[in-house]
């Protein structure tokens, strides 16, 4: 990659998801997010850049670790819930070898799916050791994965900038646990939601963030209007670099009507035996209330829009991310060779995705990655794979620009975090987060057990803060449990001020709620200040 190329390719994975960890019950259902996220995304992602560099593939993709999903890989009960996870998937598959044994093309995907979850117990177990973390740092050192940071819940910072120092909280912590993790500083941020408003980027440029991203209207509506639209970052008057989504080659990728995930050879997510098979044989295998789930096995390809699914024909299906890898490389070429003319400088493409879309959602997606980047560095001189903090070093001049208020969410901005499914959760958030305040001027200095408290008020903050809980309200999946989790933080921290106010703190009650909700066990209540 010495030779300079007519376009940058900026691939950007978001790898998060909500704080979900109940030791005070045996299987807890949404943890399960994170069980398939581990066996369907994270895992193959890792094995396959883990590929690319053993072949000597120079790659290049920028990832999020949330810290949440940090801390959630580096659990030890969510570790070995999950290794009983896949033991149980192990178990279920090898009763499908022996179900399917006279229907050959069943038995075939049977066999696949196998052998796929004993790989994937043999990597967690013995080639990452149980530390998925550790090993995409290992990526990062070698020079083809940037890790970036986010909020430290992942909240939605334009809802929560009523009060100024919510937002301080989540960006103090979030560096300072990426800095715990990484023992270096981030680079950069992914903003959650892709939620910007002007002034956000001075919050950034205080602890240290040199870029972020944004939708594209964000900066297509900046003021003053940038020269080079999408396809060259802009300088904040903070200096802070904004990057914009490219609309084009995020469709190609995410959209199940008119992208890659579509084609009719692909897995079809929907058909499940969770779902398809008698009840009495895959109840050992679905939720412990005895209602039915995904398991992860599905035999049947999209097809197409008919109730009558094909079988899945996992060659072919791998023939098509090549094919499809070879049409994205092709129109981001078309792209460079169009753009490149009207620029000083070569034009990047940003192509952001949430990382699940990737194994879980795409079966494939971690494939046509491969592919990806195989043919990259095979074939293509006119588009080189780049990192922003890469592209940042190589060209330090650009237009200062102010962003506008944007997300990636539902037409834009921030409707999707404020209507009327979940508007009545901002006026406890906004009084917590005064409250916080409050207690960081009260206790300048703490220790022993109120510095305990203390900290597990913030805690309790950062976990009603996530705006994961809003999203879900708003989508109507899982509704009941959103209301529930940001009801808890709320009610736990208000406990928590008014037993600090009081001078009567309750001991066994603190114990019990710093074991559930143990996330950032380093968390300066300071932050907040």
């Amino acid at each position: 990659m010495n030779s300079p190329a007519l376009g940058y390719l900026c691939l950007v994975l978001h790898c998060h998801l909500p704080y979900v960890r109940h030791p005070e019950h045996e299987t807890f259902l949404e943890e399960t997010w994170l069980y398939e996220a581990i066996g369907d995304t994270y895992i193959p992602l890792l094995r396959v850049m883990d590929g690319l560099l053993r072949d000597g593939i120079d790659f290049r993709l920028t990832m999020t670790l949330s810290p949440p999903l940090i801390s959630m890989l580096r659990d030890p009960l969510l570790i070995s819930r999950f290794e009983r996870h896949l033991n149980k998937l192990i178990e279920l598959a090898s009763k499908e070898t022996d179900r399917t044994r006279f229907q050959p093309e069943f038995h075939r995907l049977a066999e696949m799916y196998l052998e796929r979850f004993l790989q994937t117990r043999h990597a967690f177990t013995q080639e990452y050791r149980y530390d998925l973390v550790a090993g995409f740092e290992r990526l990062q050192e070698h020079g083809k994965l940037e890790i970036i940071t986010c909020g430290a819940t992942h909240g939605f910072l334009p809802l929560l900038n009523v009060v100024p120092s919510a937002v301080r909280g989540q960006l103090r912590t979030a560096v300072a646990h990426y800095e715990e993790t990484f023992r270096r500083p981030p680079h950069g941020i992914w903003l959650p939601e892709c939620g910007y408003f002007p002034g956000l980027d001075e919050a950034l440029r205080d602890v240290g963030l040199q870029f972020f991203f944004t939708e594209a209207h964000g900066l297509l509506y900046g003021e003053p209007k940038p020269r080079y639209g999408l396809h060259a970052p802009v300088f904040c008057p903070t200096g802070v670099a904004a990057f914009a989504r490219d609309m084009e080659s995020s469709k190609q990728v995410w959209s199940a009507e008119e992208g890659y995930p579509g084609d009719p050879a692909y897995r079809d997510y929907y058909r499940d035996v969770g779902w398809d098979l008698d009840y009495d044989y895959v109840r050992p295998y679905v939720q412990a209330t005895g209602q039915r789930m995904n398991t992860g096995i599905k035999y049947y390809r999209i097809t197409g829009k008919t109730d009558h699914k094909q079988v899945y024909d996992r060659a072919w299906a791998l023939e098509r991310t090549a094919d499809h890898a070879a049409n994205f490389i092709f129109n981001r070429e078309r792209q460079a060779e169009w753009l490149a003319p009207g620029m000083d400088r070569p034009p990047v493409v940003v192509a952001p995705y949430d990382a699940e879309l990737f194994g879980h959602w795409w079966f494939e997606g971690p494939e046509w990655l491969d592919q990806l980047f195989r043919k990259l560095h095979a074939s293509s001189h006119l588009v080189e794979p780049i990192t922003p903090a890469e592209y940042l070093e190589r060209h330090d001049v650009n237009q200062v620009c102010t962003p506008c208020g944007s997300s990636w969410g539902a037409s834009g901005y921030y409707e999707v975090w404020l209507n009327g499914s979940n508007d009545w959760i901002y006026r406890h958030l906004h009084n917590a987060s005064r409250r916080m305040e409050e207690l960081t001027s009260r206790f300048g200095q703490a220790d022993g057990v109120i510095l305990r408290a203390l900290t597990q008020a913030g805690r309790e903050l950062l976990l009603a803060q996530s705006s994961d809980w809003a999203f879900i309200m708003k989508t109507g999946t899982m509704v009941d449990y959103a209301v529930k989790r940001t009801k808890d933080h709320i009610h736990r921290f208000t406990r928590l001020y008014e037993q600090l106010l009081s001078g009567n703190l309750n001991f066994e009650w603190l114990k019990d709620i710093e074991d559930k909700d143990n996330i950032f066990p380093k968390l300066n209540y300071r932050n907040f200040s």
